[in-house]
């Protein structure tokens, strides 16, 4: 075969596998396209949107209840009378009129409308939550793909550096340098990191099936960290000053406390039942009416038109209910002492996430610059190791087991790299303060 050839048929293979390189690269999408995307897709948070846009169609209906209406009605009536003797008597009548209505006092009418621009904001407070929490799930999803992907990367070259010592063990063993243990001993690692590299195959899939689901796109290709990697710091390092902020910003504490101020008002509008009602209300109408007489005496009655106008008030007092306003009151008050609860509960458990997260955050930095050091440590290890054995005073097990112990701190520390970044906007949902801006700082620690 010509050189030439050789040389084409040995090129054309790498131009392709470095043509969908490139592609891949050139598709590959940033944590904050991926979210804009989402934001449309995700019917969790989707229907969160939808939740407060009838919330405040609602406290628009409320707000009626403080203005007055207006009504027309018309109405056209034909009769036709036909007694034993004398004349038929047909008639035509035609009427029209406005009837307008005011509630001049009724106790229930603003607590009514406070309640529902309560619910209006705890709608809101929902949303919020759903966008924090859609932030996190799609961090989450993003990286776990990374991470597989390094640690099926990791796999490979573990599985590639087993092989060559393996091979390299079949040779001393032909040429009698060393035992048939050497090659077993390979050999079982060898086994052993094919089945690791099925797994982390598999893995991988399965995290890239996750992250396509909140896009609704096949195949999204996530961006890596750059290296070296620069994670970000923390606003503050007191656990303290990011509790209180969770006490005040948080959507869950600020939901509950809604939910008390929304009990107190069906106290209000429960009390209201016990007090009177005045309504004002005002109709004018005009009524057109035609008779006619058919027989022997026949003759018409001609056309009359009359108008009529009323102005009134009505004050309802309530007597007696039956015992049914005064046991509302009895558990609107119950529910009230619920609210509150649930109000410090809320403050609790937000409180414990909030301190959860942030201390999750400091172990992982920590585990990072521990694992930074461990691949120095084993990179180290590996190479007097692989001296050693040169020399003989290290065996084929001790050459594979280093290998080993260096491609799993590498992983270790890809995948608490990436718990860094996503623990970190955990801390700050906790803390009520996760936006959709932060995700610019996230996407800063990205390959452009």
């Amino acid at each position: 075969m010509p050189l030439v050839t050789a040389q084409r048929l040995i090129l054309q293979p790498l131009a392709v596998a470095a043509g969908l390189l490139l592609a891949g690269a050139a598709q590959a999408q940033s944590l904050q396209e991926l979210y804009d995307a989402a934001r449309g897709y995700d019917a969790t948070y989707l229907a969160s949107r939808a939740n407060a846009d009838a919330a405040g169609a609602r406290a628009a209906q409320a707000e009626a209840l403080t203005r007055p209406t207006l009504g027309l009605s018309a109405a056209a009536t034909a009769a036709r009378a036909e007694p034993p003797a004398g004349s038929n008597v047909t008639s035509r009548t035609l009427t029209a009129g406005l009837q307008g209505k005011y509630s001049v006092y009724n106790a229930a009418s603003l607590p009514t409308i406070d309640k529902a621009r309560r619910g209006q904001a705890v709608a809101q407070a929902d949303l919020e939550s759903a966008e924090q929490d859609l932030i996190v799930r799609l961090a989450t999803a993003y990286f776990d793909v990374l991470a597989a992907k390094d640690a099926l990367s990791t796999t490979q070259a573990n599985k590639k550096a087993i092989a060559e010592q393996l091979a390299s063990a079949k040779r001393n063993f032909e040429v009698g340098t060393a035992t048939i243990t050497d090659t077993r001993e390979a050999q079982a690692k060898y086994d052993l990191a094919v089945a690791q590299e099925l797994a982390a195959d598999n893995d991988l899939r399965v995290k890239r099936v996750t992250l396509d689901q909140f896009v609704g796109r096949v195949g999204v290709e996530p961006k890596g960290l750059i290296q070296p990697v620069a994670l970000p710091a923390l606003l503050s390092t007191e656990v303290e000053t990011w509790v209180a902020t969770a006490d005040d910003q948080h959507p869950l504490v600020r939901k509950a406390r809604l939910g008390l101020e929304v009990a107190q008002l069906d106290t209000q509008i429960a009390r209201a039942g016990e007090r009177p009602t005045l309504d004002a209300s005002a109709t004018l109408g005009a009524q057109n009416l035609h008779n006619s007489l058919s027989g022997l005496a026949a003759q018409s009655s001609g056309v009359g038109t009359s108008k009529n106008a009323s102005l009134g008030l009505t004050l309802t007092y309530p007597l007696y209910t039956g015992g049914a306003t005064q046991n509302r009151i009895k558990e609107t008050l119950v529910l009230e002492d619920r609210a509150r609860n649930d109000l410090d509960f809320a403050r609790r458990s937000v409180a414990e996430a909030t301190r959860r997260a942030f201390f999750g955050v400091q172990s992982l930095k920590a585990q990072v610059a521990a694992y930074e050091a461990a691949e120095s440590s084993t990179k180290l290890a590996l190479e007097a190791t692989q001296l050693g054995y040169k020399v003989g005073v290290r065996v084929n097990l001790d050459v594979l087991n280093a290998q080993t112990q260096l491609y799993s701190t590498q992983r270790d520390l890809a995948k608490a790299r990436y718990e860094v970044v996503v623990t970190g906007l955990k801390l700050r949902q906790a803390s009520g303060q996760l936006r959709a801006e932060d995700l610019s700082a996230v996407n800063s620690l990205l390959v452009k």
